[in-house]
């Protein structure tokens, strides 16, 4: 038995917002899957969502698209309540375990996603032509499914997730079985589709391909988002340089601790809190007192890294809640 929505007045949602949850909780008896998830992802943008397997990420997705009620809390997605039909129409999704018939053609299958989505049979053949051709499957169309390697029933499900020129599409580990040529085909697809205004929520546990495509990230533990922001801002900026020289000295470090907060780190002098344009006057202090340089380098913080501090952080203040 599912959850009855909860009463209530909703509040209407920023006029931007794609996806716009507050305090939205979901219990399975006495677990909670989410726990006050409240985050806003505006329309036209890539948007990551991560966390460790157990975070609610599925839970999340799962309401976001009606298919389960929330315990409390409201959210709105297209301007409307989670769930309505009108709404659902203009959503896209490719679950990260799903499967296809193997006696149907790639072309049965979107074919078939038409019908159910309710596109117009006039426009059905120029669209699914159009989507095979993005996803690089325009080849194969006749081919069946059982024939199709894993990377190429990961874009067949991509495929899926475009018909009906949806304006949000939430992707469950979009590039999880293709290898680097196919990753950076779907890169390329969700570019043009950001370009083009559609709205894509991608949860993946390859930060990687996070870094190359999302416009910001939430990270969600024990079903609340911890730390949300730009790329940028969730590594902490980009005011940090990495100065090999050929030797050190004591000499060298009191240049560079004269423009910022500067360290030697595996072998290599570190500058926090320098501006772009002063890096040229760090590397003239280095060569004014004799310095060779060997390599000027940003010296940014890894989403990875930074994934990991804000999940210890966040282990840290469950700790202490106890």
């Amino acid at each position: 038995m599912t959850d009855a929505p909860t009463g209530g007045a909703p509040r209407p949602p920023a006029a931007d917002a794609a996806i716009h949850v507050v305090r939205l909780t979901k219990r399975f008896g006495a677990v909670a899957a989410l726990d006050g998830l409240t985050m806003t992802v505006p329309r036209g943008e890539i948007f990551g969502f991560l966390g460790p397997n157990g975070a609610g990420k599925t839970t999340a997705v799962k309401l976001l698209l009606g298919l389960t009620f929330p315990t409390s809390g409201e959210g709105y997605v297209l301007g409307a309540p989670m769930g309505d039909r009108l709404a659902r129409r203009h959503i896209g999704y490719l679950p990260e375990l799903f499967r296809y018939q193997d006696w149907m053609t790639a072309r049965e299958v979107l074919a078939l996603h038409c019908v159910l989505v309710g596109v117009p049979a006039a426009q059905r053949a120029p669209q699914i032509d159009a989507i095979l051709e993005t996803v690089g499957l325009g080849k194969r169309a006749a081919d069946r499914v059982g024939t199709y390697s894993k990377g190429m029933q990961q874009r067949l499900g991509l495929a899926v997730a475009l018909v009906g020129d949806p304006r949000l599409i939430l992707l469950d580990e979009p590039t999880s079985a293709l290898d680097p040529v196919g990753r950076r085909e779907v890169r390329d697809v969700l570019r043009g589709l950001r370009a083009r205004g559609v709205t894509v929520f991608l949860n993946s546990h390859l930060l990687t391909e996070v870094e190359h495509v999302c416009d910001r990230v939430a990270i969600v533990d024990r079903g609340k988002v911890v730390s949300t922001g730009t790329l940028s801002q969730l590594r902490g900026g980009d005011d940090a340089v990495r100065i090999r020289v050929q030797t050190r000295a004591p000499a060298y470090f009191n240049a560079l601790a004269r423009l910022g907060d500067a360290s030697e780190e595996d072998g290599a002098y570190v500058v926090r809190g320098i501006a772009p344009e002063r890096v040229p006057d760090a590397v003239a202090a280095l060569v004014a007192c004799g310095a060779r340089v060997l390599a000027v380098e940003p010296n940014r913080t890894s989403l990875e890294d930074r994934f990991l501090q804000v999940l210890k952080g966040s282990a840290d203040a469950a700790a202490r809640d106890r």
